[in-house]
């Protein structure tokens, strides 16, 4: 799926995700095909992809559960349709695909939480020894564990490139209580989620959150959770400090961009060049391969 076309108000079309207004305190999540690296989108689809999207989220918003709150009501098409029954004709369309959520306030910030040292945090430091503009400890190696996790905000960007910020900005724009929230929650996600991969054989090198604020003035996790597009996964049975490491996302895509750039035929911005179709196949398969060895289960197609 390239994009949707339903009997609901359109009021957003994300990177990844079209977004429809359910009455005034609901959202209907469409998480398509489409597929961004370095913060373009792709002009394919990634085949499974949406549904690998929509279903590992909902998987994580459940053993999340006591952690910390989150906007899902419901991702089974069955309970959606029951809630929207005008979606009735476009059950096959959006079934695997689709999550009901509260609607929230969002806030506009990238929580990122880096485990590992690695891509453009580990650029960064080996020029420079910082991330984010903020010294780290000498002698780090490329991929070593960062005890304890760094928390790194961003601004977030609709279109272009997001802008890494200090802990310090982040306060700036949202308050300091509210700054001092979300780092928190998403090192308890992250912590969380880590241990819970670790155990699926899975490495969480770095992720990032979003979060919002509901109708009763709580803050809670948004959008989507420990997936391919927003995480670096990697395999802990091969994981060794000192190189890069295998990635079960969309790396297969980000290293063939980077070789486009490097041999001077994408400038890495919109638009971005055509990419093979074995290039679409190995993402495809990455995406299939980090649902099913985390979640172990498979993957539910319409």
């Amino acid at each position: 799926m390239l994009s949707s076309d339903l009997p609901l108000p359109k009021i957003g079309r994300g990177k990844v995700r079209d977004i429809y207004a359910v009455g005034d305190d609901r959202l209907l999540l469409v998480t398509t095909d489409r597929i961004s690296a370095f913060d373009v989108v792709m002009n394919e689809t990634i085949p499974f992809k949406g549904a690998v999207l929509t279903q590992l989220s909902a998987w994580w918003f459940r053993q999340l559960e006591g952690v910390v709150p989150h906007h899902m009501i419901s991702a089974d098409i069955d309970a959606i349709i029951a809630a929207v029954p005008q979606l009735r004709d476009h059950r096959a369309q959006l079934s695997g695909r689709t999550m009901l959520c509260q609607r929230t306030k969002v806030f506009p910030i990238e929580c990122v939480v880096r485990g590992y040292l690695s891509g453009s945090a580990w650029k960064e430091y080996s020029a420079s020894g910082t991330l984010a503009g903020e010294a780290l400890p000498q002698g780090l190696l490329e991929s070593q564990k960062l005890e304890p996790a760094v928390f790194s905000p961003a601004t977030k960007a609709e279109t272009g490139h997001d802008e890494n910020i200090t802990i310090t900005r982040m306060g700036e724009i949202i308050g300091q209580e509210d700054a001092y929230t979300l780092e928190s929650m998403s090192r308890a996600v992250y912590t969380a989620g880590e241990v819970i991969a670790r155990e699926q054989g899975i490495i969480i090198a770095d992720t990032k959150f979003e979060f919002g604020r509901d109708g009763e003035g709580r803050i809670i996790l948004i959008d989507e959770v420990m997936t391919p597009d927003s995480s670096r996964f990697w395999a802990s049975d091969v994981y060794q400090p000192g190189r890069p490491q295998p990635s079960f996302d969309k790396q297969p895509l980000r290293d063939y961009l980077d070789g486009e750039r490097r041999a001077g035929r994408w400038n890495g911005e919109a638009p971005p060049p055509p990419l093979p179709a074995e290039v679409v196949e190995a993402t495809s398969l990455r995406y299939r391969d980090a649902y099913r060895r985390l979640t172990g289960l498979d993957l539910k197609i319409a």
